[in-house]
């Protein structure tokens, strides 16, 4: 019996890299079982929340994408950077200036823009130019105390025609020239994983997360008391079993072989 799967109430899932691999003409590509893994989840009555760093659509384009793959999945049920950064700027009563893709731009349509007092920066794709970079990065070193948030800090994920730089790369760059630590609201973050958890009202101690990021997924569930399975998709390589400070609960090799042993402890 798998030690991991024991006594769990809720199921945290990733979703790119673990249902789908995003990119091509129709937007991607679903991972072989995982919508019907995803099916086997509900009807289990495990709960299940969508823990994502997808900073590349709003909320309701992303699902809308995922349902078209043929995924059961709702708004209410993703917890995403953007609408948590949008509260943070609210009620810090901070004016973004925006690196971010330009799908993602409707998400903070309700905030002052004017005379920007903070960076946000997100997974901005083509977007990522030397002219956009350093316009983020003379907003930032025009500030005494330069704010910059991030929606992420992945390093790279996988499309259907390979692997791509991810958010951390550029907000590193920007941390190194402006002399700042970028505030993370995505994954690992701790209060994005409390965000999620909170959604299930499912205690730590009683949720698994299932990710293919032996960093922001395994280790950033891991530091918030979950227990966390790699699965072998997505940006998955063979050296991450070999990862010097995070060790996932276990690997499988795909989100259907975690659901197959999930729901033989029920």
């Amino acid at each position: 019996m798998a030690a991991w799967a024991r006594a769990v109430r809720g199921v945290l899932l990733d979703i790119s890299g673990v249902l789908y691999d995003s990119g091509g003409d129709g937007g991607g590509a679903p991972i072989a079982g995982s919508a019907e893994a995803v099916r086997r989840i509900k009807a289990s009555g495990l709960k299940l929340q969508f823990c994502t760093n997808e900073t590349q659509a709003t909320r309701e384009k992303f699902v809308k994408k995922l349902q078209g793959l043929g995924f059961d999945i709702s708004v209410p049920e993703v917890t995403a950077p953007a609408p948590a950064a949008c509260r943070i700027l609210k009620e810090r009563g901070l004016r973004p200036h925006l690196l971010v893709h330009n799908d993602l731009v409707p998400e903070f349509a309700e905030l002052d823009k004017a005379n920007p007092n903070c960076v946000v920066i997100g997974d901005a794709a083509e977007n990522f130019t030397y002219a956009n970079l350093n316009e983020a990065f003379r907003v930032l070193i025009g500030m005494e105390k330069p704010v910059l948030i991030a929606l992420g800090r992945g390093r790279y994920y996988k499309e259907t025609d390979g692997l791509k730089l991810d958010v951390g790369a550029y907000m590193k760059a920007l941390e190194y020239a402006c002399d700042v630590e970028a505030e993370v609201v995505g994954k690992p973050a701790k209060p994005f994983f409390e965000s999620a958890l909170a959604a299930m009202g499912v205690p730590p101690q009683q949720a698994i997360m299932i990710g293919d990021d032996i960093v922001n997924d395994v280790g950033g569930a891991q530091q918030c008391g979950m227990r966390a399975v790699q699965v072998r998709t997505g940006k998955y390589r063979p050296c991450d079993e070999n990862h010097p400070h995070v060790k996932p609960d276990a690997y499988v090799n795909n989100l259907a072989e975690a659901v197959d042993i999930l729901l033989q402890q029920l």
